[in-house]
């Protein structure tokens, strides 16, 4: 958002993520109390339409926000801000792909390309949380190690590996179940060729480009499903929460910054660096 990818206003307070404490309330709001501690759903609703704090209206990067009510939800004692700050954004999205449009169910299994960012390492561990079985890629073998760490039953490198034959014996030939696909024209083509039959192909994103080759071929011979997943609604915020609170699925920290930092915190974020979610602290 800041290089303009989508492009917003300027100048624009960025962070759709956040966890805090009640400062004040607009008229009319109730259950909630001065100081108690919160965690912000960033997906605001328009009927059927979703927008997002931090890319529609100004975000959590800063000492205060101003958000509906409803966005607002209160925080266990036991979970840090830093924990909270993590999940809400990328759980919910992982959340909507998995469960609510591409209706994973216990024992299938899942693949997730580039295992590191935010939306990937919230597949794993909510694919984990949901009793299905996950095989990342990453061109770091230190991350794919860390992936087993956090759950992962398989890994591949995809810069030297060879993503369809791990995707094969993993699931003894049967074929991927759930492919979530965030990368585009870069993946496209091996995301198709490892689902099973009757797979579903859930897509959030395409960072390496928008127009891959469409391989109709594979979509109707393997009778495969192509869903489009962004955000989520409150009940996907609510449903990913409640993994989060029961412990089944935990947020990964990759590193946390001072506000003051910000800089240094992005360019991390850029250079690829990072496993997980980025936080800042705020005073």
């Amino acid at each position: 958002m800041r290089k303009g990818l989508p492009s917003v206003p300027k100048p624009r307070i960025l962070g759709a993520d956040g966890a805090g404490t009640v400062q004040a309330f607009g008229e009319g709001v109730y259950g909630l109390a001065l100081g108690q501690r919160v965690v912000i759903n960033p997906g605001l609703e328009h009927g059927r339409s979703i927008t997002v704090v931090g890319e529609h209206t100004d975000g959590t990067n800063a000492e205060l926000i101003a958000v509906p009510a409803t966005n607002v939800y209160p925080l266990d004692d036991a979970m840090s801000f830093e924990e909270a700050a993590a999940f809400p954004l990328v759980f919910e999205t992982a959340y909507r792909m998995l469960r609510t449009r591409a209706g994973l169910v216990e024992g299938e299994w899942v693949l997730v390309w580039g295992i590191g960012g935010g939306v990937a390492t919230a597949a794993l561990t909510i694919a984990k949380a949901l009793g299905a079985h996950v095989l990342v890629t990453s061109s770091s073998d230190q991350k794919l190690e860390r992936a087993r760490e956090f759950g992962a039953d398989a890994v591949v490198n995809h810069a030297t590996g060879d993503v369809a034959v791990a995707a094969k014996e993993a699931t003894g030939g049967a074929g991927v179940d759930v492919v979530v696909e965030h990368v585009g024209e870069a993946t496209w083509k091996t995301s198709l060729a490892v689902a099973a039959p009757g797979g579903r192909i859930a897509v959030c994103g395409a960072t390496s480009g928008p127009n891959p080759p469409a391989q109709l071929h594979r979509v109707w011979w393997k009778q495969l499903t192509i869903v489009g997943s962004t955000m989520g609604k409150r009940a996907d915020f609510e449903a990913a929460y409640e993994l989060v609170r029961s412990g089944r699925a935990k947020p990964v920290i990759d590193r946390v910054y001072p506000l003051e930092a910000i800089r240094e915190a992005h360019e991390r974020l850029e250079a690829g660096e990072q496993l997980g979610k980025i936080v800042l602290s705020i005073p």
